[in-house]
């Protein structure tokens, strides 16, 4: 039992339906037998059920997720995936939803020398994967985008000089998990920016208050949330709260942001309950913060909800339009996503995208305080829109390379120079971080080389790299600027134990994610190389952040059977 109790802080039978947890225990039961130690462990909760009946009743939707937890602990299957072991009576309501992304390929540098793709700060992935594993469940490969786990945590980047809103520097190392390639990160920095020193901010929080909100990662968090936000507030800044459920309504009117008390007072008299209206509660809230718009001011909507859109309009790319048209009126959509079992994550993080914002998974108060109070700047303020990257390789230097991660993210060539074409947001603060894995001219690759190729024509810079250009536009700005960094060639690319420390952690970052998506490129690299990697690049770490993704690591490991990595889906996909 010991084993259940340690997959929450709370005990996990307490107000549990008896009948529900034997039924569990039962399905589980026509499963390979387990160890002696399961055995006893699935006697112990019987027995433990047999005396449950008066506790209090837990909410369904805690039930049906802790009960199928619990189960599959004690049917020695700790690591599968949770609707594929629940009654069918129960299945179709665990349906959580995520994009299916193809990984991105290997390109011959002598057929497709130029890499194009948009920024992406967003850090919700990281979280998402987080909460499976704290739970107790490895996460579907599909919940696993590379790049929002190496950009969650923060590095020392150069900063910015000049005229320009973001730093820009770039660093090469012998990939850890292949000799024969090298690992090229790309670092990208803003500077931070205190509250005070924020332009004055309309925002208006969007709050789902319908019933699948109604349990303790849902609505009790999003109040929490919202109001470590108020905490920040000064008097310039000006906060609407509209709700949806069955509808859509206006709890607060615009409000001083000094007028604390009032609003915290209106967080806390919301409660859940009916359907949800999701697309007339985001029009609402355009509505608000239209009425509140401060010119050269920050405007911004914060959506709290798990995304399950059931009444009005809940296609996907119609919601994503609404959230791209609004865009073009200077109000900005922020995403914050609660709640598990129903979890829409390919909406929130899609809608973010095309609202010109970001998104965030909150799972528990500490990331709402990282994203509200600590990186609030970032949350709310950008420094530079629509930033592309685009990289031109040498091929006398490289002879293949892959980009690691963005795959939702990807440009045609043509769309770099195309100031109509939307891309990424940086915000006071951020840092981004793009890795390549790229073979030098003259090393094994994964492709075989063509029998009937042509002569390679020459190189001209034979001492780059690569050439990296950057386009962005100052914010409130239509027309772009080109930044244009040639990357030096290096003989001698230094191994990853001489390497940055940030370089060290992004690349272990960077290999556990491959692992938990299968481990196509990885080879023999492990989770236990993984973690070991990231310790040696923990650094100073200020926030425990970098220990804390090492414990994750170690945690993937204790899941992990043969047959376990990578997970097969638990979700809905689309």
């Amino acid at each position: 039992m010991s084993r259940i109790r340690a997959l929450h802080p709370q005990p996990l039978l307490q107000g549990f339906s008896a009948s529900l947890l034997l039924t569990l225990v039962a399905c589980n039961a026509a499963q390979p037998e387990p160890p002696q130690s399961h055995v006893a462990d699935r006697q112990e909760l019987v027995a433990a059920l047999e005396q449950s009946q008066a506790s209090p009743r837990a909410k369904k939707a805690e039930l049906r997720r802790d009960a199928a937890i619990a189960a599959l602990s004690v049917a020695g299957q700790p690591g599968a995936p949770i609707a594929d072991h629940l009654p069918s009576v129960y299945r179709e309501q665990y349906r959580e939803q995520y994009q299916k992304l193809a990984g991105n390929p290997v390109h011959a540098v002598a057929e497709a020398p130029v890499s194009t793709f948009s920024i992406d700060v967003d850090t919700g992935s990281y979280a998402n994967v987080r909460r499976f594993l704290n739970q107790g469940q490895l996460p579907p490969a599909e919940a696993v985008r590379l790049e929002e786990l190496v950009n969650y945590f923060p590095y020392a980047y150069p900063l910015p000089t000049g005229d320009t809103p973001f730093g820009v520097g770039t660093e090469l190392a012998v990939t850890p998990w292949n000799p024969q390639s090298r690992l090229l990160r790309i670092a990208i920095k803003a500077s931070d920016m205190q509250v005070a020193e924020l332009p004055s901010a309309n925002l208006v929080f969007l709050v789902d208050v319908s019933g699948s909100m109604d349990r303790r990662e849902g609505l009790p968090l999003v109040q929490s949330t919202l109001k470590l936000l108020v905490g920040q507030l000064r008097a310039e800044d000006r906060v609407s709260l509209v709700v949806y459920a069955g509808s859509s309504s206006v709890v607060l009117e615009p409000t001083a942001g000094s007028d604390k008390a009032r609003i915290s007072a209106a967080i806390d008299q919301l409660s859940a309950g009916g359907s949800t209206a999701g697309e007339s509660g985001i029009q609402l809230a355009y509505q608000q913060a239209q009425q509140g718009f401060i010119k050269n001011g920050i405007n911004r909507i914060l959506l709290a909800t798990d995304g399950d859109f059931n009444v009005g309009v809940s296609d996907f790319e119609t919601l994503k339009q609404l959230a791209a048209d609004k865009r073009k009126s200077g109000i900005s959509l922020t995403t914050l996503g609660f709640g598990t079992d129903n979890y829409n994550e390919r909406l929130m993080e899609q809608l973010a995208d095309a609202g010109d914002g970001n998104y965030a998974y909150i799972d528990n108060l500490r990331e709402a305080r990282k994203v509200l109070v600590d990186q609030l700047g970032s949350t709310l303020a950008t420094v530079a829109s629509d930033v592309k990257i685009q990289v031109e390789f040498n091929p006398a230097q490289v002879s293949e390379y892959r980009l690691l991660g963005y795959e939702n993210r990807a440009l045609k060539r043509e769309d770099f120079s195309n100031d109509k074409v939307d891309a990424g947001e940086i915000g006071a603060g951020h840092t981004v971080t793009a890795l390549y894995e790229i073979v030098p001219a003259g090393n094994k690759g994964w492709l075989e080389p063509l029998r009937y190729r042509q002569a390679e024509k020459s190189a001209g810079k034979q001492g780059e790299l690569a050439l990296l250009r950057i386009r962005y536009k100052a914010p409130q700005q239509s027309s772009s600027k080109l930044l244009e960094i040639p990357i030096e060639a290096q003989s001698n690319a230094p191994a990853i134990a001489q390497a940055s420390e940030d370089l060290r952690f992004a690349a272990a970052v960077a290999a556990f994610a491959q692992q938990l998506k299968g481990a196509r490129y990885t080879g023999d690299f492990d989770l236990a190389a993984s973690a070991e990697l990231a310790r040696s690049g923990k650094g100073e770490d200020r926030f425990g952040l970098r220990g804390e993704f090492v414990q994750l690591v170690e945690l993937a490991q204790s899941l992990q059977t043969p047959s376990s990595l990578p997970a097969p889906s638990a979700a809905k996909v689309d």
